[in-house]
């Protein structure tokens, strides 16, 4: 959900990434260190090109299976451990509730304090840090989604350049400095990104549709706030937001990788050291349903219209997940396969391509249909798409669909946890969302389980034709708001 919560998730990267500001690159995995003695030189070049040949893309290689563990530290803090022995290297994340649906009256408060750990902590610069990183090879990122906040590292798990990775991990994490010139600067970027934003349509509609499916909910804002409230935002409220929610008990360690769980217990001990215990944070308000159907149209100068349509869909761990998952695989989700690819694209030939997608997160997220067409057949695409999802759901799936979609989402499931970086982004789902520790042992049964009729009986019962939110950005058009 959760690389995915970036795809992961949860702040609707499932569709497409929210507008954010490019991030600096972390500093490559196999950057030559500058300041180390010549033998570790040696030894840190033969694991590199060995891990080069070795590592599938996306990560080092993690054995899916039993083996999960969990336990909490002494102050609280969530711990989901898996080990991975095949290569010398680690993957750790640390997630908190976090997220811009916190934001209170400051929309872009938690990315802007997500992405302010790194440009100051300890007696250390933003340049000091990004040496430190890289003198060992470590990589490290970090975001804000709607949901969540992260922190993640990653690095070999030779002793000596494991603690400067750690060390230097846990004091951005647990003592960013905040000045007052780095929010400056931020700001700024954040600032830059919007208008960057406003001057891409699919963006433009991604906030619109947001805004009109969530209303009053945290979750209508985005995380890249607005000009007005980035421009307000003070050095004190960055203080305090991290000092509220960047703490033991608001958060979840995930590690994965060639250490032991002994070794496990003590890089968990040295992360939950750098964190107050506090306390979680307040569930976040219901979501309400959408009570009318609404069509946003947005003139922009381009030949290409963008077209969101939905409403809120499902949360994390919710009884209708599979039903609601497997069905929207034939619907829109399985690309050139789907039903929405077959009556768009290619009877009608009306776009290049067209989705669907339940986001799932901490309370309701939305389900949506995308296109992107020719500003002149937007309207008839978008009927195409609405009778497409009325037929379905009426009528569910025939066999030979459903057999064929089982098969095909068990088929790529291997492929979603192959590796430590996979096995890392679905632990963080599980941990942040309380979801239970055999959750990917029995995806398959449970995908193997979901039948047509539960499928027809989920889709009625949690999507109402009468009521999407369609949003369209491009051509020449007047906004209009039924």
């Amino acid at each position: 959900m959760m690389d995915s919560q970036r795809k992961r998730q949860t702040g609707w990267s499932v569709i497409r990434k929210p507008g954010f500001a490019k991030r600096t690159p972390s500093a490559p995995f196999f950057a030559a260190p500058t300041k180390i003695r010549r033998m570790n030189w040696r030894r840190f070049l033969f694991w590199s090109l060995l891990m080069l040949l070795l590592t599938p893309a996306g990560g080092a290689q993690a054995e899916p299976g039993p083996g999960i563990e969990h336990w909490e530290t002494e102050n609280g803090l969530k711990v989901y451990f898996m080990a991975a022995p095949a290569l010398p290297m680690l993957d750790l994340r640390v997630i908190f509730r976090a997220g811009s649906a916190r934001d209170g009256d400051q929309p872009g408060l938690a990315r802007l304090t997500n992405g302010l750990l790194k440009a100051g902590a300890g007696e250390w610069d933003a340049d000091t840090i990004a040496e430190r990183f890289e003198s060992v090879g470590a990589q490290y990122d970090a975001d804000a989604l709607r949901d969540m906040a992260f922190l993640s590292l990653r690095g070999l798990t030779e002793p000596d350049w494991l603690e400067r990775a750690l060390a230097t991990f846990t004091t951005v994490l647990g003592q960013p400095r905040f000045f007052q010139r780095d929010l400056e600067r931020a700001r700024r970027q954040t600032l830059v990104a919007l208008e960057a934003e406003a001057q891409r349509p699919g963006s433009v509609a991604q906030r619109l549709f947001f805004e009109a499916v969530f209303g009053e909910h945290p979750y209508a804002s985005s995380p890249l706030g607005t000009s007005e409230s980035v421009g307000a935002i003070s050095r004190e409220q960055v203080q305090a937001f991290h000092r509220e929610l960047y703490v033991a008990r608001n958060g979840v360690l995930v590690l994965v990788g060639g250490v032991s769980r002994e070794q496990a217990e003590d890089i968990a001990a040295q992360v939950a050291a750098a964190l107050p215990e506090g306390r979680p944070a307040a569930p976040l308000p219901e979501v309400k349903p959408v009570e009318e159907a609404r069509t946003i149209r947005v003139p922009f100068p381009s030949e290409q219209a963008h077209v969101f349509m939905g409403q809120t869909g499902m949360r994390r761990g919710d009884p209708d997940y599979f039903p609601l998952y497997v069905g929207n695989h034939m619907l829109g989700g399985s690309s050139l396969t789907s039903l929405l690819f077959e009556e768009v694209r290619s009877s009608r030939g009306l776009a290049y391509s067209v989705h669907s997608s339940f986001v799932p997160m901490e309370v309701e997220g939305p389900f949506v249909m995308g296109v992107q067409t020719q500003a002149a057949q937007a309207d008839e695409a978008i009927q195409v798409m609405r009778d497409t999802l009325v037929r379905f759901r009426d009528r569910g799936p025939d066999r030979a669909q459903l057999q064929a979609s089982r098969r095909n989402i068990i088929g790529g499931f291997p492929l979603r946890i192959a590796s430590n970086r996979d096995m890392v982004g679905n632990l963080a789902m599980m941990g942040f969302y309380g979801l239970p520790l055999d959750y990917l042992h029995t995806y398959s049964d449970y995908v193997e389980s979901v039948s047509a009729k539960g499928i027809r009986d989920a889709f009625q019962r949690r999507l109402d034709p009468e009521r999407l939110i369609t949003v369209i950005v491009g051509g020449e058009t007047e906004l209009v708001l039924p």
